[in-house]
């Protein structure tokens, strides 16, 4: 199987702006997020009934696209993917009472039925910004968003909980507070790890 490096952090944090920033600079195939494609997201941002049906969407397209970027003959990145939609979101949805304790035992099962099957990813990047920086860039998107900027220090919390159970050997820390929108400043320390 290819290598496959996972980017992932809070909501808002930049994961799909330095997924396709790598991207640009080197030959990598990308798994993004699909927001506008997910069938049942803008139904659960109206109506909380679809959370369950949002969550198992999301837990199967991140372990197909897992999956496909494995098999594609080079290194690949997702903004996300199977573990972010689990540990962070997953969580979150069922803390904020999105999913009932049944249906957050049905994705819990779901989730790690899927991971013994998929080896985890080579490399995580984990992103980190203060909160207001987040915050800021949450208020200038244009796109669907469930979680808020109430639910930024729960979701890295849940992240923190997964990675620390993680080989530290396997993760990545970069502060991206004073990064440029196009992250020059820290894709050599990315690409330096990737040797």
């Amino acid at each position: 199987m290819d290598k496959l490096i996972a980017i992932i952090g809070t909501t808002g944090v930049g994961k799909t702006s330095l997924a396709r920033a790598l991207a640009s600079a080197a030959n990598f195939q990308l798994g993004l997020e699909q927001h506008l494609q997910r069938p049942f997201q803008t139904l659960f941002k109206t109506d909380k009934r679809y959370g369950l049906a949002n969550q198992i969407d999301y837990l199967l397209l991140r372990a197909e696209q897992e999956q496909e970027l494995r098999q594609t003959g080079t290194c690949s990145l997702i903004d996300g993917g199977l573990d972010q939609d689990f540990h962070g979101f997953t969580r979150l949805f069922h803390a904020r009472g999105y999913l009932t304790d049944p249906e957050f035992e049905l994705c819990r099962r779901f989730y790690h039925f899927i991971r013994a099957q998929l080896p985890l990813p080579d490399l995580i990047v984990h992103l980190q910004a203060p909160a207001e920086t987040i915050r800021q860039r949450l208020a200038q998107r244009e796109r669907i968003n469930i979680a808020t900027a109430n639910d930024i220090d729960l979701i890295e919390a849940y992240l923190m909980d997964w990675l620390s159970a993680i080989e530290s050997t396997r993760i990545l820390h970069i502060s991206v507070s004073q990064a440029s929108s196009d992250y020059r400043e820290i894709l050599p320390e990315i690409f330096a790890r990737l040797q």
